[in-house]
């Protein structure tokens, strides 16, 4: 046998370590996608793991906020007074306002994630508000400002405005007012805004407060808080 290759022979080595390449090939290509394969089911099984997780924490937190908010809005009815069966109801609004904010904190603490969480932790804070737990109400709605939600955080924000009102927090106030006033929110509307900060500057700035009334009533001609602006206006009218 001769010690050098035919041409015959040649070709056929070539095409047999083209084969085995090409089939090695084939190898790592299938290798490969049943890599990709197995990360993609990886991943869709983990997210619908989540999307089930999260929708059964929303539905367990609304099924919570949906207790607080029967109590919240159960009627006040006076001692005596025939009741349909079945109807809940209170004589009186403080031992209410307890009984509901137990509920809405409990959805709070235990779905903080979640939007319905969110806004129990607000109907909280109203509770707390009635009950003259004004500090505590006011951390409460500081935990919302730093949500998501950008409407609950204009909600929480002007409620905080009214706190440090009533706490007479004059400054305080403004300063929120103002930074609420540049929000654009739907819930908490820009003129609603203005004439809240008015009356906030109304005994201690009175030209500022006018000044506010009057740009309301030009902005907002057809709103229904210019008539509340005129009386805003009446009031800080100098008295002949």
């Amino acid at each position: 046998m001769s010690d050098h290759l035919t041409r015959k022979e040649l070709k056929q080595d070539k095409v047999r370590e083209t084969l085995e390449h090409g089939a090695e090939a084939v190898a790592s290509h299938s290798r490969l996608s049943a890599i990709i394969v197995l990360a993609i089911i990886v991943a869709g099984s983990a997210y619908l793991g989540w999307n089930y997780y999260s929708k059964h924490q929303e539905a367990q937190a609304q099924s919570m906020l949906d207790e607080g908010l029967k109590i919240f809005n159960a009627p006040l009815v006076a001692a005596g007074r025939v009741v349909p069966p079945g109807e809940l109801t209170y004589a009186d609004a403080t031992k209410r306002a307890q009984d509901a904010e137990v509920k809405f904190i409990a959805a709070a603490n235990a779905y903080p994630s979640t939007r319905a969480g969110r806004l129990a932790r607000y109907y909280s804070a109203l509770c707390l508000m009635d009950l003259e737990r004004v500090n505590q109400a006011g951390e409460e709605l500081a935990k919302l400002d730093a949500g998501p939600d950008k409407e609950l955080a204009a909600l929480a924000n002007y409620q905080r405005a009214l706190i440090a009102e009533r706490s007479g927090k004059q400054a305080d106030a403004v300063k929120i007012l103002k930074d609420l006033s540049n929000a654009n929110s739907v819930l908490v509307p820009k003129p609603l805004v203005m004439l809240e900060l008015a009356g906030v500057l109304k005994t201690t700035e009175p030209a500022e407060a006018q000044k506010l009334y009057e740009q309301l009533k030009k902005d907002y001609p057809n709103s229904r808080f210019v008539e509340e602006a005129d009386r805003g206006l009446q009031s800080i009218a100098p008295k002949s």
